[in-house]
C-alpha cells in the first residue's frame, strides 16, 4: 500500500500524523511489480516512484508466479546492479514468460 506523502510546506499537523502512522504501519511508496523480459538475460527496473531507489537501496523481489518461483529455485536470478533511478536483475536467457515479481526497496 502506497504512504500519504505531505507536501514540504504542508502546515495541517493532522496529514502530517496520518504520513507518520502509515510509515509506522509499514506502507511505503516504494513498491512495484516487474515481469522478467524473454529471450535476454537482464532485465532493468524503473520504479515509477522518483527517489524510490539510489545507488545503495536494496531490491527485494517476491515472486508471484509459479515460472517466478521457478526462476528464483533454479538460482539463476540476481540482482546484478542498484544506481540513482533503477536496478537491474540479471536472469536466465529463455523465453518462459510470467516470471512476475513484487518488489521493495529499502534505503
Amino acid at each position: 500500500m502506497t504512504a500519504y506523502v505531505p507536501a514540504i510546506t504542508e502546515t495541517d499537523l493532522k496529514k502530517v500524523i496520518l504520513s507518520l502512522q502509515q510509515v509506522a504501519a509499514g506502507r511505503s511508496n516504494a513498491t512495484g511489480t516487474v515481469t522478467l523480459t524473454i529471450n535476454v538475460a537482464t532485465t532493468t527496473v524503473t520504479p515509477t516512484q522518483t527517489g524510490s531507489i539510489a545507488a545503495g537501496s536494496t531490491p527485494i523481489l517476491t515472486p508471484t508466479t509459479a515460472n517466478a518461483a521457478t526462476e528464483v529455485g533454479n538460482g539463476t536470478m540476481y540482482v546484478s546492479a542498484v544506481a540513482n533511478g533503477s536496478f537491474t536483475i540479471t536472469h536466465a536467457n529463455a523465453a518462459t514468460t510470467g516470471r512476475t515479481f513484487l518488489y521493495a526497496i529499502l534505503g
